[in-house]
């Protein structure tokens, strides 16, 4: 049991991938325990009693003719509790492991039969059984198939897929920026199947070329619909789990200028509930669609005057609809007055409690506990690099109240059961590795005195990471949060040089008291052993619980306010400290880090003598529709803030030195921005120096020795540079 608390809370406190594929571990539906994988097989445990028995094990996953039990990547259970689906021979698609083999354990007989013999190996996607249990539903290049169970026939349901009229699942855009992968979705009484169809046809491919797998070089296509253009236009069909003609559902708008990122069945009989937004993402609408006429009905909408976040941005999952009341209401997040919070909607959308009312931000929904009036969120209202447990009455009265132990000061992570009375909650800060424990709620008590945080109490900020947290403020007058390591045999009365860590954007933040924080990103060694300060900065546009103002400050001004902002932190942590050498100032970032690191070295270019940026967008057009778009507006109605912006624009003021690293096979920040750049800067005589990987992704890990070799190189850099050491 030991084992599986410490793979559970490692799995807390690490990020989530969003891939929609379910977790190993899974509460059962009436909180009474839970199911997780272990040494192969499938076990359910009992709580509190963490009594565990097997329910499936390796026999029962091992086919006949192979003889080894199949590995579990993830499973699910059907309704009646009769049956096991599982998922395993997993392969990537772009990011995540999506694609791969289901198999069908019946726990009563257990036989084990593998669905979708007759299509491709590992062409599965997001499996799922109907509610009823008798069939389960598919998606293999871009189709969308049914299997009953009983007859092992299998019907598809749409015919029409192809690379790139795509069904049951989404394009690359899609996948990218909305967590958009499973596009199908059961009707309760598992007669129909809602899918989304997006046909990307009209978006143009980027190609990508492969030197090094053939003698002959060839084109790698991606369908990458750039900034300014148009995205893949969506339709909603509703199709029989036998088969048959989809219906098409007639939803408002142009579905070539809008986008459709929620889409789930309402609870009601043939209904859907969809979320809408326009092209620019900062106006929402909500609509139901009855799926026999397939009309639409609006009945509540959203509008802000710089973009509006969906539900992946505060979720792990986007799946799903938060109904309560048996149905007559949901819970909506909304940044409306200026922080997020969580209101109670009326079905019709006429009626609306905010129930998270404070000047704090929700940062992200936990459980909802319905029987004992009850809505558990996490926030930190007093520190925005922590993260505590805080619950409030779902019924908007009264005000919420912090949770997680007062004694505990970091970053906590709950994973609460239906029902709100057991979770497993981890803890870390950054100097205190992952702790983790299973509790009893609402009173957080430790299931195990023995084995719980509080017994291990002693070992909590006793890392020896010399790291300290601090607040500045710039000459503009933002306050920004900030993190420093100091050298290990440090003396104040000498100077060494910095490292700044960055990334700068609306997709992460650096300043966070969690485990992790302060550790070397691509260095060979220890910084602090080898004399280096190492440091970050925390500047406005990121996702920081400061209110929406602070994350939305970079709207239209991506590459400026936000480099502004660091640059400000960074004269001010240099002003402070006087043991800091300006001389030997050096920052590095990855992706839209790389992008900051550019802007950085070339607008402030008397701080910055040396950066290292990997994977960066230099030119803002570059970039995809989704994204750019969201928090940039349309090209063309402001292009001057896409110049602006781009760190391509500065590149002639470079004077310090400059390591430019990109992988050839990047489908995400595409190569075209390193050669976009060289030329600029060859253009103006600037000396640097580029190192390409041929084929390595936008994570620059693929191929043997590669991440070894990156941070080899990075680490020389960084040593001739910017040289380590006191002086």
């Amino acid at each position: 049991m030991q084992l599986i608390l410490k793979t559970l809370f490692l799995f807390l406190i690490s990020v989530r991938l969003l891939a929609q594929v379910p977790a190993t571990f899974q509460w059962l539906a009436d909180g009474s325990g839970y199911r997780d994988v272990e040494d192969g097989e499938i076990i359910q445990v009992s709580m509190p009693s963490r009594q565990a028995k097997v329910i499936a094990s390796k026999a029962d996953l091992t086919p006949g003719a192979m003889g080894a039990s199949l590995p579990v990547r993830s499973y699910s259970m059907s309704n009646a509790g009769d049956k096991v689906l599982i998922y395993t021979n997993s392969k990537k698609v772009w990011r995540y492991d999506t694609r791969g083999d289901y198999w069908v354990l019946d726990i009563t007989s257990k036989s084990l039969k593998q669905l979708g013999k007759s299509l491709p190996p590992s062409s599965l996607m997001f499996a799922k059984f109907s509610p009823d249990g008798k069939k389960v539903a598919y998606v293999s290049k871009h189709n969308v198939y049914a299997e009953d169970l009983a007859s092992g026939t299998i019907t598809p349901l749409t015919k029409d897929g192809t690379d790139r009229v795509i069904n049951g699942t989404f394009d690359w855009a899609y996948e990218e920026e909305f967590d958009c992968r499973d596009g199908f979705r059961w009707s309760d009484d598992s007669k129909s199947i809602a899918y989304w169809q997006l046909d990307a046809r009209k978006v143009r491919s980027f190609l990508m070329i492969n030197n090094t797998d053939s003698i002959y070089s060839f084109t790698v296509p991606v369908e990458y619909p750039k900034v300014g253009e148009a995205p893949s236009p969506y339709r909603i069909g509703v199709v029989g789990a036998t088969g048959g003609a989809t219906k098409w559902m007639n939803i408002p708008g142009d579905p070539g200028n809008t986008y459709l990122p929620r889409m789930e069945w309402s609870g009601q009989p043939g209904e859907l509930v969809v979320q809408q937004l326009n092209r620019k993402q900062n106006h929402s609408t909500l609509f139901y669609i009855n799926t026999a006429t397939g009309s639409a009905k609006p009945f509540y909408t959203e509008s802000d005057d710089a973009w509006i976040d969906i539900k992946s941005r505060w979720e792990d999952d986007p799946v799903g609809w938060d109904w309560i009341s048996n149905g007559k209401e949901f819970l909506w997040v909304s940044e409306k007055d200026g922080w997020r919070h969580t209101y109670r909607i009326s079905r019709d959308g006429k009626k609306e409690t905010l129930i998270t009312a404070g000047d704090y931000d929700v940062i992200s929904p936990v459980r909802i506990d319905e029987k004992n009036n009850t809505y558990y969120f996490m926030a930190s209202p007093d520190n925005a690099t922590q993260s505590y447990l805080y619950k409030v009455s779902l019924d908007g009265k009264g005000k919420a109240v912090r949770v997680s132990p007062a004694d505990q000061p970091g970053t906590h992570e709950y994973d609460i059961a239906p029902g709100g009375k057991f979770a497993l909650h981890s803890f870390s800060n950054a100097k205190t590795a992952p702790m983790g424990e299973w509790i009893a709620l609402p009173g957080h008590t430790a299931i195990d005195p023995d084995n719980s945080i509080a017994k291990m109490a002693g070992q909590i900020n006793t890392g020896n990471k010399n790291i300290e947290f601090f607040k500045l403020k710039t000459a503009e007058g933002v306050e920004v949060d900030a993190w420093m390591v100091k050298p290990k045999a440090f003396d104040p009365a000498r100077k060494y040089p910095i490292v700044f860590f960055v990334y700068g954007e609306p997709a992460s933040s650096t300043v966070k008291d969690m485990y992790g924080t302060g550790n070397n990103r691509i260095y060979d060694g220890n910084m602090a052993e080898d004399g280096y300060i190492y440091a970050s900065i925390d500047n406005r546009g990121t996702p920081s619980p400061k209110g929406s103002a602070w994350r939305k400050a970079i709207y239209r001004n991506l590459g400026r306010v936000n480099i502004r902002d660091f640059a400000g932190g960074a004269t001010a942590m240099l002003e402070k400290f006087s043991f800091i050498d300006t001389s030997r100032v050096a920052v590095h970032g990855w992706s839209g880090g790389g992008s900051s690191t550019l802007s950085l070295l070339f607008q402030y270019p008397e701080i910055f003598k040396t950066g290292i940026a990997v994977a960066a967008i230099s030119n803002l057009r570059t970039y995809d529709n989704i994204y750019e778009e969201r928090f940039m507006g349309l090209p063309q109605e402001n292009n001057e803030d896409f110049v602006k912006g781009s760190p391509i624009t500065y590149a002639k003021n470079l004077k310090g030195n400059l390591l430019y690293i990109h992988g050839t096979g990047d489908d995400n920040v595409h190569y075209q921005n390193a050669e976009m750049l060289i030329n600029e800067l060859v253009k103006y005589n600037k000396i640097f120096q580029v190192m390409p990987y041929p084929n390595r992704t936008h994570s620059i890990s693929e191929g043997e020795g590669t991440s070894r070799h990156l941070r080899t190189l990075c680490t020389d850099y960084l040593k001739r540079y910017c040289p380590p050491g006191g002086r």
